[in-house]
């Protein structure tokens, strides 16, 4: 494992190794967005800090819990849509139009690598998306402001105009299935990639966090960029201790 702490160091060695990438994987978390001024979920102050997490059986089987989920949603979309894609999001988007990145994993809610220009079929949201909403039965989708209004209006939880079933935002709760579409495309991007970038992610939470194990057991050359040291700093081939904004500013010309 190389530790590059020098910002020169650890630009030209990224640079290089997505220079001679065939087939480059990003796999992002919460650092990435915070520098867009949007909170993780676990540091202090973050939002687990501040909020309880709904289970998702709770969010089914409660009402009142459903109203402070979607409560929490709102609070969430605001933040989402004052929020700008940062030096990160934009070198992975420019980096995916050279051809040098294939696929993008993220466990971000928030939408930033598709408005930074990544295409939405190069992005697999393990996590899911916070923009939106959809229907837990027909999976039918529902815009959040159309939701709100409801909510404002009838002072109600939503339920589907298709089929009557609970509507819900598109994320993945606390105790729900992860997503085995998403997942099994994440899976597949890790075994083939030849270059696994874990970007502003604690890799602690799991299933998510066995994507760089699975790419490096496979093979790829494994690089794990984040602000401070994760448990899986011994695999990898390198690892950047610095603010994502400052390695990628130099990616954008």
């Amino acid at each position: 494992m190389t530790v590059i702490a020098e910002l020169n160091a650890a630009c030209e060695t990224i640079a290089e190794l997505l220079a001679g990438a065939r087939r480059g994987v990003v796999f992002t978390g919460a650092g990435i967005s915070t520098e867009s001024g949007i909170p993780d979920f676990r540091s202090p102050g973050g939002i687990w800090s501040n909020y309880k997490p709904i289970m998702f059986d709770d969010f089914c089987a409660s009402e009142d819990a459903r109203m402070e989920d979607w409560r929490r949603r709102f609070v969430m979309m605001d933040q989402f849509g004052a929020a700008e894609p940062n030096a990160g999001h934009l070198a992975i988007a420019e980096e995916v139009r050279r051809g040098h990145v294939e696929t993008v994993i993220t466990q971000n809610i928030d939408g930033l690598h598709q408005r930074a220009g990544v295409p939405a079929e190069s992005v697999i949201e393990i996590h899911g998306n916070g923009n939106y909403a959809h229907c837990l039965d027909c999976r039918e989708r529902h815009e959040l402001a159309e939701m709100r209004a409801h909510i404002d209006e009838t002072g109600e939880s939503p339920r589907c105009r298709s089929c009557g079933g609970l509507v819900k935002g598109a994320v993945i709760s606390f105790g729900q299935m992860m997503p085995e579409a998403e997942m099994a495309r994440a899976q597949e991007a890790a075994v083939t990639a030849d270059l696994f970038l874990a970007i502003g992610s604690s890799l602690v939470v799991y299933p998510a966090a066995a994507l760089p194990v699975i790419a490096k057991r496979a093979g790829a050359t494994l690089v794990i960029i984040n602000r401070d040291p994760t448990d899986l700093d011994a695999i990898a081939d390198h690892v950047v201790r610095m603010q994502i904004g400052d390695v990628f500013k130099p990616f954008l010309g």
